[in-house]
């Protein structure tokens, strides 16, 4: 986590949903308060820093392994997302084959497939309950005008050799697992899984503390030293600086706060809203037995889910980007997103219109220039890190802690072909220029879904905003 003000220790249970009902103590640890040593700092407390230490301790029991945390483990967006455990990466396999191979694209898809079970088995093997289930992904089409991106997505997934277990279902098929309001069809991806991430990231901390790992929070780093004459690398917070081998930053969106790095990722926000738990009548007439993860087609995103106890969360983007990379609390509402997320959630369930919402948080994603993550380490600095998900990273920041532990404990990676290995993201424009981007592409991309919306036609692809975020 960054540097920036945040919520004091108290206010913890009240940053989502997920970490007020993650079962787990919110009370702070200790911070770092005297100068140490070990063998590899890891900055972040979330699922890339807890995956990365919990992986560096699988390869190597005996080393020391220091955690630093600027306010609790899990309160970045580990302990905020909508609980989509699910195979993918922000790059589209279109775009990544034409950046890379098809063979390329069938390489991450495997690898990323696996990872999704790769989680959920680790999270056995530390007996952590994670209210898993293994729903699959629904890509719904609403509206006629998505119907086109639905069947290209397909069409796609097909050319790539990457549609095992995929599958189109009409408007009849779609019925028979969830009534979603002017549903043209979807298509089903079953590598994917809902969970609840808070007690997944607060049960990694705990597992990585068996291990032998040390946690300390409310310790924000301000400052990080590539290895010097000394042979260390630095890091240093407000009390203590720690000499070590190696470290990884896991700081995801925060990236952007550390000295340095503020053009490195956009933060960019992402709000959800959360109804009350939903009635036995409601849930009969809506379905959605399966638990699926559900989207649309839209620019601009949304993603839903279903919680164990039976309420709906509806995300998306659509709070505005802040002049300087600037993170904040305040940010984390938004009255005009999550007043319009609560609209979007009943056009998809009319039956809702009538239900209660319980929560409303947000929080900043990291959005790399190429939306390509990044898993590297510098044998020469002592530097590594895992991050840039955009918005994908429950399951990625478990693969990117597995391949940072392999280059760091042994040299090299079995994944070291794939594109995300050793990667490094051309940065982010200078401001104003960054801001007037991203604010221009948040406005024009809403126009574009309602103008699609409105007229029933799909998309061109050919407007400026839709060039522009191509990925």
């Amino acid at each position: 986590m960054s540097t920036a003000p945040q919520p004091a220790a108290g206010d913890h249970a009240d940053v989502s949903f997920w970490l007020e009902t993650s079962g787990d103590d919110l009370t702070p640890r200790p911070p770092l308060t005297g100068d140490t040593t070990a063998d590899v700092v890891v900055v972040g407390a979330g699922f890339s820093g807890l995956w990365t230490a919990r992986e560096l301790l699988v390869r190597d029991p005996g080393l020391e392994v220091v955690v630093l945390e600027s306010q609790i483990a899990g309160f970045g967006a580990s302990g905020r997302n909508g609980a989509w455990l699910a195979a993918g990466i922000a790059v589209t396999p279109t775009t990544l084959a034409e950046r890379t191979s098809p063979a390329t694209v069938r390489a991450v898809t495997t690898a990323m497939r696996d990872t999704v079970e790769q989680v959920l088995h680790a999270a056995d093997d530390e007996g952590l309950d994670i209210h898993a289930r293994r729903s699959g992904i629904l890509r719904v089409a609403r509206g006629r005008h998505e119907v086109p991106h639905l069947t290209s997505s397909l069409d796609a997934m097909r050319r790539l050799g990457i549609d095992q277990g995929v599958a189109l279902l009409d408007v009849d098929a779609l019925a028979e697992r969830i009534h979603v309001a002017d549903a043209h069809g979807a298509m089903f991806d079953p590598y994917g899984a809902a969970i609840h991430p808070g007690r997944l990231v607060r049960g990694l901390a705990r597992a990585v503390e068996r291990r032998g790992a040390t946690i300390h929070e409310g310790s924000g780093v301000r400052r990080i030293e590539p290895r010097g004459p000394d042979g260390a690398v630095r890091v240093t917070t407000d009390r203590a600086t720690v000499r070590a081998d190696a470290v990884v930053v896991a700081t995801e969106a925060w990236t952007s706060q550390l000295p340095g790095r503020h053009r490195d990722v956009l933060p960019v926000y992402s709000l959800i809203v959360l109804t009350e738990p939903i009635d036995d009548t409601r849930w009969a007439r809506i379905g959605w037995a399966g638990h699926e993860l559900l989207s649309s087609h839209r620019m601009t995103v949304d993603y839903l889910s279903r919680t164990l106890d039976g309420r709906v969360l509806f995300g998306g983007r659509g709070a505005p980007y802040h002049l300087g990379s600037r993170i904040a609390p305040a940010y984390d509402q938004h009255a005009a997103t999550h007043a319009l997320l609560r609209d979007q959630l009943t056009s998809w369930f009319p039956d809702l219109a009538e239900v209660g919402f319980s929560h409303a948080w947000g929080g900043p994603l990291a959005m790399p220039r190429d939306w390509m993550p990044s898993f590297a380490f510098d044998a020469v600095t002592g530097v590594g890190q895992t991050l840039g998900y955009t918005g994908q990273g429950v399951a990625t920041s478990n693969l990117g802690a597995r391949v940072v532990a392999d280059l760091i404990v042994h040299g090299e990676t079995p994944f070291a072909d794939l594109p995300m290995v050793g990667h490094r993201s051309r940065r982010w424009e200078p401001e104003p220029l960054r801001w007037l981007g991203a604010r221009y592409l948040q406005g024009a991309l809403a126009r574009v879904d309602a103008r699609a919306a409105r007229t029933g036609r799909p998309r061109s692809g050919r407007t400026l905003a839709e060039r522009l975020i191509r990925h």
